[in-house]
Parts: structure tokens; sequence; C-alpha cells
């Protein structure tokens, strides 16, 4: 049966599973339940009391906070409205959230915790259209904020008089409408908020579906955040559309735990995740770290997705030799997400697959990725200029460059924008380098540095536990501080010599003269990752500008790991 909106989703499962559970969170310690009847309860309601505070179709509420069950019913709640989900991510600052509500024109707004209130407390007399806010934590909510729990009693009891609004919002909601607007965090520029429509989402769910099919046992654990689309498509959505159970973490800390506790046969993640937990589980013995690794991921593992970033030949080389599903996929807000993605049953090594069912792939004349199909966006709100630019003929120009091979595959080989240019003419793909250097066990982040420069240089954030142990290998003891050990000789000479070795194959201009050793790594809170955890270089080189400058003064030969200038 055909699907007009995100909407409709829900109440079908509800009437024909009911019972079944369709969300498994954690909350005081223990996992708890929520069927698909008490699901649609709580959406249904929800709806009701945003079309009980004057919230019409086309309306749009912000949605700020954690990943909890509370932010589907949210979510799912303002699409039965007929509204669309404006969703800051929930690492955003007060002045970034405020110019994301303001430029959404948001008229209510669903926040977590105290903590997210109290930022939106900061900026709320400059959102003159916000009429209302709704806090989940009742303890939280005060004379400015109503509690979630009185909002869906509210719901409840005008549900009744709404009864016959509610049917007609439901049917007045097509394919075209705006089903949500998402704030592109961007390596550079000004947030645009990219318009998806239902029809966008939905074509995007089931071309998803249809070229990897679900099975009807699969437990899919979902720890990305859901104010991305990546984890609100082929998590939330997604699971939606099949009437399939889903599995909340905890959080990003908890992740391992929750593996082990849940056992999904599905989850979806970016690279980092991947890079972190081979980071921790790192031995000299291949055969060790596949056995760890089938241990985190669990015996029941049959797709393990990775998109939102480059996935590090070298991590997919190790998860495949332990015998995990590693599937990276590509994709952007702009369209939907899903672009291309490997299949089980069909699969290359170090590409991001194939396009989906429906979806078209090319390659422009300077190598740029073009896409074109039902899952590219409306638009940009508010940007008439700037969807012109991103979208011409119908293609969408994804700013990323890829080569596809004669088999359909679809492997990326850099971002136009990143495409760094030495003095000398000769072009570095950043990414790819840092790929290579991330795949040490004693390094945990790498930024390449080197635009309109001679060579390239590097910021470098250690794994400073396994460095530790690298630097006892060596015989030596240290106790110092992270900050201290960033201008240790020892620390220096170890890196110095990973970082050779991690460079052995590349061309002599791709190999990394100098580097910088930071204690702490680069963060979202900081803004120097977006909430995929992509690299926002501009802010990162900014902020470390002097010191990168002193890494170009003297012989570019005379060591690898230059003293830290900080």
């Amino acid at each position: 049966m055909n699907n007009r909106n995100l909407a409709e989703l829900l109440p079908r499962h509800a009437e024909r599973i009911g019972s079944q559970v369709a969300v498994r969170f954690k909350r005081d310690g223990r996992y708890q339940d929520l069927t698909w009847t008490e699901y649609w309860t709580n959406v249904l309601a929800c709806a009701a009391a945003l079309a009980d505070v004057g919230i019409k179709l086309g309306d749009r509420v912000g949605l700020l906070g954690e990943n909890r069950v509370e932010w589907l019913i949210a979510d799912m709640g303002i699409l039965t409205a007929g509204a669309v989900t404006v969703s800051p991510h929930a690492s955003l600052s007060a002045r970034q959230i405020h110019y994301q509500m303001k430029d959404a024109g948001v008229r209510w707004l669903f926040v977590s915790t105290a903590a997210q209130l109290e930022k939106v407390r900061q900026v709320r007399a400059e959102l003159p259209e916000l009429e209302g806010v709704v806090v989940f934590d009742t303890t939280a909510a005060g004379s400015d904020a109503i509690s979630w729990h009185e909002f869906l009693q509210r719901g409840r009891q005008s549900l009744p008089r709404l009864s016959a609004e509610m049917t007609q919002r439901g049917k007045a909601l097509g394919p075209e409408n705006l089903a949500t607007i998402m704030y592109t965090s961007g390596t550079t520029g000004e947030p645009k908020g990219v318009m998806l429509t239902h029809a966008n989402i939905l074509s995007n769910v089931a071309a998803c579906l249809e070229a990897e099919p679900s099975r009807p046992d699969d437990v899919k654990l979902c720890w990305l955040p859901l104010s991305h689309i990546y984890a609100r498509t082929v998590d939330h959505y997604e699971r939606l559309f099949a009437g399939l159970l889903l599995c909340l973490a905890e959080s990003v800390e908890t992740l391992v735990a929750n593996l082990a506790e849940i056992q999904p046969t599905q989850f979806s993640s970016v690279p980092r995740f991947y890079e972190k937990v081979l980071s921790t589980i790192a031995s000299p013995d291949p055969a060790v770290v596949s056995a760890r690794l089938r241990s985190v991921f669990g015996p029941r593992i049959r797709c393990m997705g990775a998109g939102g970033a480059p996935l590090p030949p070298a991590i997919e080389t190790t998860l495949r030799a332990a015998g995990l599903p590693i599937l990276p996929g590509y994709g952007l807000t702009e369209s939907s997400p899903v672009i291309t993605f490997n299949l089980t049953t069909r699969n290359k090594p170090y590409t991001v697959g194939v396009a989906l069912p429906g979806v078209e792939v090319k390659i422009a004349p300077d190598g740029e990725i073009l896409t074109r199909g039902p899952h590219v966006m409306k638009g940009y709100w508010n940007k008439p200029e700037a969807t012109a630019e991103a979208i011409r003929d119908g293609w969408l120009y994804t700013g990323d460059l890829g080569a596809l091979d004669s088999d359909g595959f679809l492997t990326i080989t850099g971002r136009k924008k990143e495409l760094l240019v030495l003095s000398n003419g000769k072009k570095v793909v950043p990414p790819q380098i840092e790929g290579l250097l991330v795949a040490d066990e004693c390094i945990d982040q790498a930024v390449v540095y080197g635009e309109g420069r001679n060579y390239l240089t590097a910021l470098l954030v250690p794994h400073w536990d396994n460095l530790r142990r690298a630097i006892a290998d060596c015989g030596l003891q240290i106790a110092d501080s992270e900050d201290a050990l960033t201008r240790h000789p020892a620390v220096y000479e170890v890196l110095r010599k990973r970082v050779c070795a991690c460079l052995v194959d590349v061309a002599s201009y791709e190999q990394v003269k100098k580097f910088i050793v930071l204690p702490r790594p680069f963060t979202v809170a900081a803004d120097e990752l977006t909430v995929s955890l992509k690299t926002r270089r501009g802010i990162i080189f900014a902020k470390y500008k002097a010191e990168l400058d002193a890494l170009y003064r003297g012989d570019p030969n005379a060591e690898c790991g230059i003293r830290n200038t900080q």
C-alpha cells in the first residue's frame, strides 16, 4: 500500500500489531517497552495538543533534545498534526539554536532537559514568534515551560472535540508537504535549512528497504542523533515503515554496554565510533583484535552501516577481517539522505556501494557527484539562490568528488571545497591522508593542513592510553599530564615514527612533514566537528593559526614532529 505521508505509518501498525513492542529504551537503569498501541496513543495526544494550542498545517514546531522515547513521540506528533519538525542538534549553543528557531519561524518548541530549556531562556526574548515551550523532564517545568505529561494530558482531553479535525488534517497532508526543515551544520558557511517533504523521506525509506529488506526478527540499536537525517531516516522512519523494533541506546558513553545488552541484528554508525572501538581494543595480534570486535558487536549482527563521513580503508579492512558485515554508504541531508550503499548480497570493499532503486547518480566532468530522483530535497528554506545553485536541471550537486566503476559502485575521492592545493600546484585530498593516520592505534584524530604552502602539516590528537603503552614499550615510564605530554620528546619520537610508517606508500608531496600534538579531542561542543563528526576545518585552522604558521618556519625536513608551540 502506498503511503501519502509519514503520519500514516504508525496508526497502521498500531491496528495491525498493536500489542507488540515498537520501542525499547532504558530508564532508571532498566529497559522499558512501548507497544505500537501505546506509541500511537501518545502520538495522537501530542498531535491533538498541538492543534489545541493553535498549530496549523505547515506551521513549524521545534524539537530540541537528546535521543529519548519522548523525542520519537513528539516528532510523530508534530507530523500527525500536519506541522513541520525543526530539530536543532542538542549540542548547539543558545545562539545557534536562536538562529534556527528564528529563521524557521518556530511557533512551539519541545525541549528535553533543564539544560536545554536554559538555552532557550537565554534567547527567548529574541523569538517573538515562539508561543510556548514543552519540556520532557517534568521537574524542569515552570511558568515558562509546560511539562510533557501536562501537554499530553491536554491533548487527551481535547481529542474528542478535535477528532474530526485530526482526521481532516491527515487527509490534507500530502506527499509534497514539508515534513522537516533540517539545518546543515556545515563544514563551512552559514547553516541552511534543508526542506524535506514526506515524499522525499518515504521514497528514501522505501528504496533502502527494497535494496536491503528487513527480516521479521530484526532488532536495530539507535545511537546516532535523531536530530540528524541519517538516524532519522534509517533508524526512526525505517523502523516505522517496516513495523519493526527500535532500541534506543542511552548515550555514546554507554554504547558498547548497550550493544552487549541488546545484541542487535542491525546497527548504523559514523566511522568515528568504529575508530574508537578499534583504538580501545588494540592488540598486535590480528586474531585477538578480530575476537574482541566480534565480542563488541555480538553474535546476531548481520548489518553494520557506516555513513556521515568517509570510512578509512584500514578500519574497513580490520572489520572485514573479523568477519563483521560492514556496509559503507553515502548520502547527505539534501538527499534524505541515502544515495548509495553496499548491500549484504552485493558489496565491494572501499566503495560506498551502488545507487538505491529509483536514484540516479552520475559524475560531472570535474569529478563532482550528482544525483537525481525523488530523494532530492525541495530546496533550502528562504534561500532561493542557494537552492538554484545546488539543484540544476533536477540534479543535486553534492559538492563531493567521486568515481563510478563499471559495476556501478561509487568511490568517494574527496570534497571539492576540501581539495588542498600546495604551492607547487600538487593537489592533496586531506581525508585520505587523515584516514591513513587514524588507522594507527596511537592516533585518535588527525587534521591535515597546507593550502598554498610548500608541504603538509597536521594537528594530531593521540589515543593517550595506547600512546602511553607504546612509550612504555620503549622502556620509558611517563606519569605527566596529557597537557605536559604534548611537549615531551618521547611523545614526538613515537608519533614521528608512526606518522612516517602510516604514510610510507603515499607520494612525497603527501607526506606530513611536521605536526602539533593536542591534548584533547576535537568536539561538536567546541564547534570543531559537525554533529555527524565531520571536521570543521576553517574553525580549527583559525583556532590554531599561530601554531600552524610556526610549523612553516625553518627546514621542513628537520624533524617530523616539531615541538608543540602552544
